[in-house]
Order: C-alpha cells, then structure tokens, then sequence
C-alpha cells in the first residue's frame, strides 16, 4: 500500500518534469534590444555604424546566444530630453530587454529614471556625468570611464608640469558643470584649484565667447582646461586666437572631446595651425587582432572614435549577459503597469509600454560579465563603472596630432604603453615617470610657468607698512618723491631679480604717517584680495600663515625682553655726571678764564709776567687749580677781582651738581633689577612696553596672560628710551620692553645704556607675504636662498642695520639723570656777562692810556717812529704799537704820565692828583 503511494508521487513528478522544465528554458527566438542617441553628432555617427557591425557580427557568431535572432531597435534623441524620452517610449513598446545610450547626460539622467521604473538595465558607452550613480539610479550600467576618473588624469597631467591654479572653460550643462566639479575635487586633493570659472551656453555667439575669456586674461593663471562635447567646428580656438590668447605663455589643456573630433575627421593644416600647442587626453585603445579586424572592416568609415569602440563592447556584452541569462534556464517576461494601463486616459498609450520582469537578473549578469573587448578589458567594479580605463597624452602641432605619452591609475606617465610597461614590470623594469617632448602654443618646447604674475597693464599690487619708527627696515619718504625704502625693499628687489621672469609691480603705502599701522589688518587685505602681496618687517605667526602664502624667512626673529643696563664697566663712569656738551663747554670755560685773568693781571702782577713759557703755565695752573684750593697768586686789579668771585660761584654750583649725580649714578648701579627674563617678567605686575601694531600684543595677552592694563603700547626708540628711563614708577615708563630682536638690535646700538635679559622666545622669521597658493611665493623663497648664498643679504643687511661697530651711528644719548649745559645755562649768562664787562673796560682803559701815550710822543722830545706812507702799513705799525704797549708794566707807564704832567705843571696839587689817579688804576 506505501509502495504504491510512493510510486504514483514520482510519477507524477517526472511528468512534470518532462513538461514544465523545457517550457521554461526554451529560448526566445528574436531578442529586442534599444539604442536611443544622438545620430547626427560626432559620437553618434560613429557609434551607429559600430552598433550595425556589432548586432551583425553577434548572430553571425554561433556561440553566442546560439538560435537567438538579437534585434536592435535604434531610435534619434537629437541630443534632447524630449525626443530622447519619446523615443525611448517607442522603443519600449517592442519589449526590450535592454537599451543602449544615451550620449547625452541630461537625457541620461532622464532615461536612468526610466530604466528603474520599468526595470530595465540601461548601458551608456559615451554619458560620462559622474553624477550619474549607481545608488540613485540603480539599472544605469557605463561601459566608458566616467568624467571623474578623466578629471583624475588631467589632475595628475596638472601636477606633473607643477601647475596649482587653472582655469576652467566648459559647456554650461550636466556635461560641463558635473565635469568640472569633478575636476574641482581632484584638484583639492593635490592642494590646487580652479581659480576661475568660464561657463559657456551651446547658443552663446563668438562676441560673448571672447568677452568671457577675455575677462580670465586679467588674472594670474594661464593654464586653461576646456570641457565640453565634441564639437566638430573647433569654434573656441577660433575665437582664442583671435584674442591672442595661443601664445607661449598659455597652457591649453582639453579632455578627450577633442580627441574625438580630430579623430572623427581629416584634419587640414589651417586647423592644425589654430591648435598648435594644445595638449589633451585620448582614451587608450590597447593593441589587438580584434581592434586590428575592426579598424580594417571600418577602414571606409573614417569617423570612428573611442566611443565607437565602446559602443561594439557595450552590445556584445549585453549579448553575454542574456546568454549567461538564458544559460541558467532564466525566461524573459514582461509585464504590464497597473498604474500605466491607469494613465491610458491622457492619450498617451503607455499601456503598451510593459515592465521587464527579469530586469534585476539581467542586471546582474551583466555586472558579471568579464571579457576582452576591442576596447579593452570590459568587467564592471564598485559604482557599476567598467574597471580600468587608460588614456593617451596627445600633443597637436603644424604636422599632426601625437602620442607624447600615456597615463594610468597605478602607473602615472610613461612613454610606454600601459600594456607593455605591465608586462615589463613583471620581468623587473621599472620606468621613470615622464613624458615626450610637448609643442607648446607658440610653437616652443619650453613648458610655460602656467600663470602670469602680472603685466605692464596690470602690475603686481605690493602694499608695504608706512613706519614711523624703525625706519630703517621699510617706509615712505614724506616729501614730493614719496620713494619707499628699507633694509626689507632691497631684499625684496634684489630676490627678485634670481626670479626667473619678470613680475612689473607697483608700491602701496599702509598707514597714516601718524602711527606705525597694524599689521594684521594689512595681511588680511593680501588674503581678501585688495593686494596682490605685502612686503615688509612681516613676522611668521600661524594666525597669518592661516590667511596667506609666506616665502622662506629672510630674516630671523625672536622676542626678547630689554631692561635699563647697570654698566658693569666702571672705567669712565666719572664722567657721566655730565653730558659731553657739557664737559666741553667747562673745560673751555678754565681756558677762557686762565686768558682772561692773564689779561687782567699781567700789566700789573709780577707773578704773571716773566717768559712766555712761565706765563703759559702760570695761567692754566691759575685758572685749574681753582677746583681745589687757595691760588699762590694773589689778584690785584679789582676786575679781576670781580671775574674770580664769578668764577668760583660757577665751580661751586658745579662741583656740587656733579658729586650729587655721580652719587646718584653709583648708587643705582648697586641695586640689582628683579627682571631677569620673560618668566620674571610675566611673574610680576610691573607695566611692559611693546611696539604697537605689531603681533606682541596678542602674543602677551592671549598665549602668556598678561593683563592689557600692564601693557603700554610704544612707536619709536625715543618713546622707548623714555619709557626705560621714566621707569615703573612714573607715569607711562615701563620696567621692560618687548620687541623682535631686530628692532632691539638696531635700539641697543643707537641708544647706550639698555640691555637685553633672558633668552629670546618666540622664535620666528620675517617673510614676504602673498595671497593663498600664489606661486610667486615658492619663487620668491627660492630667490631668498639663493641671495643668502651669495652674501648678499648680509651686506643689504649691514647697509641698513647698524651694529656695534657703526661708530657713525653710536650717538652717546644722555643718561636719565645727566646734567645738560642748559642745567646751567642763566650762570653761564652771567659769568660770560661779568667776565666780558670786565674785559670792555680794561680794553677802554688800555685805549684811552694808549692814545696819550701817542701823543705824548708828538710833543715831546722823545724820538718818535718812522711812519710809512701807506695806510696798510700805518695800520700795521700802530697795531703792533698798541700790543706792545699794552705789553708794558703799569707801572712804568705811570711813571711816564707822571714826568709828562711834572715838566708841563710842576704844581703840587697837579702831582698829588697824578698819585691818586695811580691809585686808582
């Protein structure tokens, strides 16, 4: 009974298996397959006639889809969304189980949607928006590299030459604008960028082509990419060369939408002639027997293309993919929409369109699908895009467009094929990255720099600090000239001239003349671009590194603290007391004094006459031993008597003014200074100056502490100066300063009497700024290496600097409490007054003694001088008269008067008066 059971169940399921199973598996005879593209565009003409030759070669093959009859159904886009989904439409109603194209993106984007609707795989050889993703539209496949992994090659061709900014030129549609992001996101990834963008519309005339691109020719770059869909007319570099915009300074770099125009065409010598110079990519078509055959089938068809290529892999692999399908005893079914039999009332027939039941098998046998095409390897990877895509580098000049070299993913640039460098690689070659030689716009072998710094037209804009302290490093002169100047000019004009090109640049002052200016507020105008660079004492912070490109450092800084010095060498300390002015108006005053005295005296003193070389002493030792006691010789005339009371009141003021301030100035070098570096410094609460305008401020405030009470903010040396001497306990003097050794080098050396404690923190340099990713700012650093190497910033440095060797800038500046000769200038008045009253009347005296004794001569019997004839010689002879008679003894002259006035009035009264008159003198 069991056994019978059991014998009917297998019976019943070999029957079923006899029935069922081949119904399943039986093959369709006639396969649909749908092509919707452009027929009239450049990738269109070719790939229609690759496709004809593909769906022909396919049933002409036995082992591929065996009995199955493949059927292409081609439908014309016209390169636009509505005929491209009209077309698809129609297409779909024949129940194809798949659909080729299209080449447009925005019909792509379109389609994709489509194709998840209805569920149908949907393979593209030619749309390569990158945006086209496998997660938004999950039945698009791509059998061509998409614009990313293009953008990837250009990037790399970009970096390879060391080119940072370009410009991009490119169609202003999905094609364009998805490219060029692409290409925004490779160059960020090498730290370049796309400095300026130059949409262009498909209906854009030449006029507003040229203005566009005329607009780019006043910036720097001159590395232009161009992005768009093959166009066969090459309009753009019509119009470039016109604008003169093909010359050797120029870069011109285009994806391989003109490769596929020059190679869709024949191309004549005056297209040749505009091109000349321009490099592009061209996808890789590795040498094979199958490429040979088909480039021989075709050798009629002179419009074939990469794309075209493409287009013969894409139908042969979805023929793979249903045979792999149908090998597996899967069925192709369809079926209809509910909702699009819904929609039959707007007259739109879409209930004819069905869904492809088997769509999601399909796919996914295709994205298993790994065969070499004549395109190359054809294997899906992540992203549904085709594994691995190579390109060419080609070159256009007078003769013809070249292979100048090939790029890879994992390989870089070679010379040599990817293909053939794979399989020498494995046998131990290895190649150098490098490419062949490149013709250049212009028809040069020289690579071009890329960029433009500027030009006569538009100068580099170099804005500069107008200091109005601290000179010497950079200002402007405040006169008619307005020349501008500084140890930090000359450098930079002596850089420039190892840079390698010349940059026309102009000067612009910073500031008010009234202050120094901030020098923060200058780097961010350089980063907002209102200039071009900023040359200057310029210190390397990270705040400002954030903002824009420094050059290498060509002078290096630190910050240091300078207190008042207490000068541990003594020698000479007795004469600061006073200021040298000073010193040298009192030791002349002994001088004057000494001749004056002997003046005075010597007619009637015997200790001052004698030799000449008696009374020389005799006067100085009068005249210096005042200081210290009673004088040997006694004053006899009551003038000179006079003149001494003066004098010695003048010594006693002085001498007294000089003990208190040596006192005082030994006194202060004992006491010790509690600061002893930038710890004690910021451990006590003393108030500290600092230069303003420059980073000290933030540097003390925010990364050491300090409160901005204590801070005294100070612009020149002469406020430095006063500040030290005024001290912390007057207002607004400072215990200490800091400032960049620079500045407090150049201070110490012009102003004596301060020094520097601790060691110098902060390290940093000072450098030429420039905006972000300027390439002025990697020659310029190159330029300040090679300028040190050849000690020539040392001797603009020295020029400009002074140190401790510049004697002709080591001014003795008085010390804070040195007496100045204004100290003493009303006793000064005086004495000079006095001493000069006293020697007016004894001049008088003299005159009036000598104009008798003349004339006593002329009515006596004394004999009297030869006059000569000449009035030169009579002057002579009474000046040498007058001297030697003042040279005569008082007394003896007296004497003489007295016998004069005996022998002409004997009288006794006459006499007495004559002794009186004696007295008196």
């Amino acid at each position: 009974m069991g056994f019978g059971i059991d014998s009917s169940v297998a019976i019943t399921a070999l029957i079923v298996a006899i029935l069922v199973v081949p119904m399943g598996c039986q093959r369709p005879q006639v396969v649909n397959l749908g092509a919707v593209f452009t027929f009239d565009s450049v990738i269109g003409r070719a790939a229609k006639v690759a496709l004809e030759a593909a769906v022909s070669d396919v049933n002409a093959d036995t082992s591929v889809l065996k009995d199955t009859e493949l059927r292409l159904l081609m439908k014309d886009s016209s390169c636009n969304v509505f005929h491209g989904s009209f077309g698809a439409f129609e297409v779909l109603e024949k129940e194809v189980v798949a659909m080729i194209g299209p080449l447009s993106s925005s019909v792509a984007h379109t389609l994709s949607d489509i194709a998840k609707g209805l569920q149908f795989p949907l393979v593209s050889f030619a749309a390569t928006d990158p945006t086209l993703s496998a997660l938004q539209f999950p039945f698009f496949l791509r059998t061509t590299p998409n614009d990313a992994h293009q953008m990837s090659a250009l990037v790399d061709l970009i970096s390879f030459h060391g080119w940072k900014e370009v410009i991009s030129v490119y169609s202003d549609d999905e094609l364009g604008r998805n490219g060029v992001s692409a290409l925004d996101d490779e160059l960020y990834k090498k730290r370049s960028r796309i400095s300026y963008k130059v949409p262009l519309s498909v209906h854009s005339d030449d006029k507003s082509i040229a203005n566009a691109l005329n607009k780019s020719k006043s910036l720097g770059p001159r590395v232009y990419i161009l992005h768009f869909g093959p166009d066969p007319s090459l309009r753009i570099f019509s119009i470039v060369q016109k604008l003169q915009m093909m010359t050797n300074e120029y870069v011109w770099l285009a994806t391989d939408w003109l490769a596929v125009t020059l190679d869709s065409s024949v191309s004549d010598s005056s297209t040749l002639k505009r091109l000349e110079g321009v490099v592009g990519l061209r996808q890789h078509i590795p040498e094979s027997v199958k490429m040979h055959q088909f480039t021989h089938k075709m050798k009629s068809n002179k419009s074939m293309n990469a794309y075209a290529f493409h287009a013969y892999d894409t139908l042969w692999m979805i023929a793979y993919g249903i045979e792999k399908m149908l090998n597996e005893g899967l069925s192709i079914t369809f079926s209809y929409s509910e909702k699009l039999i819904q929609a039959q009332g707007a007259k739109l027939h879409l209930e004819r369109v069905k869904i492809f039941n088997s769509g999601k098998l399909l796919l996914e046998k295709l994205l298993q699908v790994n065969f070499t095409g004549i395109a190359g390897q054809v294997q899906f990877g992540s992203g549904r895009n085709v594994i691995g895509c190579d390109y060419e580098i080609i070159n256009v000049d007078r003769t013809g467009v070249h292979t100048v070299g090939f790029w890879s993913k994992h390989g870089g640039f070679s010379v040599v094929a990817p293909e053939t460098r794979h399989t020498r690689n494995k046998s131990g070659f290895a190649f150098e990255e490098k490419l062949g030689n490149i013709t250049w716009p212009g028809g040069g072998r020289e690579k071009p720099r890329g960029w433009v710094i500027a030009d006569a037209a538009n100068p580099l804009k170099i804005v500069i600090p107008k200091r109005v302290s601290f000179v010497e490093f950079v200002t402007e002169e405040n006169n008619s000239s307005h020349r501008i100047k500084g140890l930090c000019i000359d450098i930079f004009t002596e850089a420039l001239k190892f840079v390698p090109y010349s940059v026309p640049y102009v000067f612009e002052s910073f500031g008010d003349g009234r202050s120094s200016p901030n020098y923060n507020q200058m780097i961010q105008m350089v980063a907002d671009g209102v200039y071009d660079a900023a040359v200057g004492d310029i210190a390397i912070v990270p705040t400002r590194s954030k903002l824009v490109d420094f050059s290498q450092p060509y002078a290096s800084t630190g910050l240091v603290v300078v207190i008042p010095a207490n000068d541990d060498n003594a020698t000479w300390i007795f004469l600061r007391p006073f200021t040298i002015g000073l010193w040298c108006v009192v030791i002349a005053s002994f001088f004057c004094i000494a001749i004056v005295m002997w003046i005075l005296e010597h007619r009637i003193n015997e200790d001052f006459r004698g030799p000449p070389r008696r009374q020389l002493i005799t006067m100085i030792l009068f005249s210096f031993s005042t200081l210290f006691k009673r004088n040997q010789e006694d004053t006899i005339s009551n003038l000179a008597r006079l003149v001494m009371i003066v004098w010695l009141f003048l010594l006693m003021v002085l001498t007294a003014s000089y003990t208190a301030n040596l006192t005082s100035i030994l006194t202060v070098q004992q006491l010790p200074s509690a600061i002893t570096g930038i710890d004690s410094l910021r451990a006590s609460e003393v108030p500290v100056g600092y230069q303003s305008g420059t980073f000290t401020l933030e540097y003390l405030t925010y990364s050491l502490g300090m409160a901005r009470s204590r801070l005294v903010p100070l612009e020149s040396t002469d406020e430095y100066e006063r500040a030290l001497k005024l001290g912390p306990t007057n207002f607004g003097g400072v215990a200490a300063i800091v400032d960049e050794l620079p500045y407090i080098e150049l201070f110490l050396a012009e102003r004596p009497g301060f020094k520097i404690v601790g060691e110098p923190f902060m390290h940093r340099g000072w450098g030429f700024a420039f905006k972000r990713d300027s390439p002025l700012a990697i020659d310029m650093s190159t330029a300040i290496l090679k300028l040190a190497e050849t000690r020539k910033l040392q001797e603009i440095r020295k020029r400009w600097l002074c140190n401790t060797s510049c004697a002709e800038k080591s001014n003795w500046n008085p010390e804070p409490n040195q007496l100045h000769l204004k100290s003493f200038k009303g006793l000064y008045l005086a004495c000079i007054a006095i001493t000069v009253s006293a020697f007016l009347v004894f001049v008088l005296r003299m005159i009036r003694q000598f104009v008798r004794y003349r004339r006593m001569e002329r009515t006596s019997s004394l004999p009297l001088a030869s006059w000569s004839s000449s009035p030169s010689m009579r002057l002579r002879e009474l000046v040498f008269g007058f001297v030697e008679f003042v040279d005569e003894k008082e007394e003896a002259i007296k004497r003489m008067f007295r016998s004069d006035d005996s022998s002409n009035n004997p009288s006794h009264v006459v006499e007495v008066q004559a002794d009186s008159e004696v007295r008196q003198i």
